[in-house]
């Protein structure tokens, strides 16, 4: 009995090891972003973030250098991604060692010590990139006294929460027909040689463009959203108002921080998964990477995705059912 007992021990050590964590990690190849180390956080019911993210990880990891860790919001109950849990994202304390963070989130409550991770690193003013629902990252619905519920998108102690103050816009509607007309990126006439357009083609997507009231003075616009007639890169620009003048749908801000600190801040009001099927918008994400951790911008970026790339349409409850972390390693 004691011989056995003692094969039991280091076996149940080997399976606790052995145990997958419910997030992913890519570990960088050879590239100029090795020992960077870039955080890809998806939570939104819509926009198909938990199949977007893992892509662009795998994509910045193989062919950038960079380590890339994709963290998914989970089912606590059955370890599988369900986009409509809002407050379970296992593995948000990666956070802590994080050179760069991509954001997919839409409405998200995490409890207070797992947002603590979170706020830190916004307020160390370390860079990061939001993506279309990340203007309306956090709605503290659950917990109104959480200290952080001033972060809520309609928080009105810190106008707009974490949208307003951090990206510089938080939700106000679907300026665009949503559904109905979708979104091809004009570039700025006055930053079009920004480095973050470095490089940077057509840029188009199926969503609609975002309404955006004024950007914060320290904006830079990349990219003005042409509501497009139809739901197809050939239509053309919708006759009329909505593109007199045309929103925003990408900037850049440095944001002042005091005693000579910037935060570098990406937004873009674009980023669904089908979005990321344009060769354009990848690029502007991977040129995000680069600017952000201080590394040289080039003209020519492999930004191919790593295998298929085949996202699901956009929907509410349309998500892949089933699928656990484990299956897209």
């Amino acid at each position: 009995m004691i011989r056995s007992f003692k094969t039991l021990i280091p076996l149940a050590l080997t399976a606790t090891a052995m145990a997958s964590d419910p997030w992913l990690v890519f570990e960088g190849k050879d590239g100029p972003g090795k020992g960077k180390h870039i955080v890809l956080i998806s939570g939104d019911e819509e926009y198909r973030s938990e199949e977007s993210l893992p892509m662009l990880g795998r994509l910045l990891a193989e062919k950038h250098g960079f380590k890339c860790t994709v963290l998914l919001p989970i089912d606590p109950k059955t370890g599988e991604i369900n986009p409509n849990e809002q407050t379970n994202i296992p593995g948000i304390e990666t956070i802590d060692s994080a050179d760069f963070l991509i954001l997919g989130l839409r409405f998200r409550e995490l409890p207070d010590d797992k947002m603590k991770h979170f706020v830190d690193y916004v307020e160390a003013g370390k860079p990061l990139l939001g993506m279309r629902t990340s203007t309306h990252a956090f709605n503290y619905t659950r917990n109104k006294n959480s200290p952080y519920a001033s972060w809520s998108f309609n928080s009105k102690e810190w106008p707009g929460g974490f949208g307003k103050q951090v990206l510089g816009e938080t939700w106000i509607n679907h300026h665009g027909n949503h559904g109905k007309q979708s979104t091809r990126g004009v570039k700025d006439a006055d930053n079009r040689d920004h480095p973050l357009l470095r490089g940077v083609g057509e840029v188009w997507g199926p969503t609609d463009v975002y309404g955006v009231t004024k950007l914060p003075d320290d904006a830079k616009v990349l990219l003005h959203g042409e509501v497009l007639a139809g739901m197809s890169p050939d239509d053309g620009a919708l006759e009329g108002k909505k593109n007199d003048p045309m929103m925003p749908v990408a900037w850049v801000r440095e944001r002042n921080l005091g005693d000579g600190k910037v935060q570098h801040i990406v937004c873009t009001t674009m980023g669904a998964a089908t979005d990321l099927e344009s060769a354009g918008l990848r690029k502007l994400v991977v040129n995000s990477a680069y600017w952000a951790c201080g590394l040289p911008v080039a003209e020519k970026l492999d930004v191919d995705p790593v295998g298929d790339y085949k996202p699901s349409p956009f929907g509410f409850n349309s998500f892949k059912k089933g699928v656990k972390p484990d299956d897209l390693r």
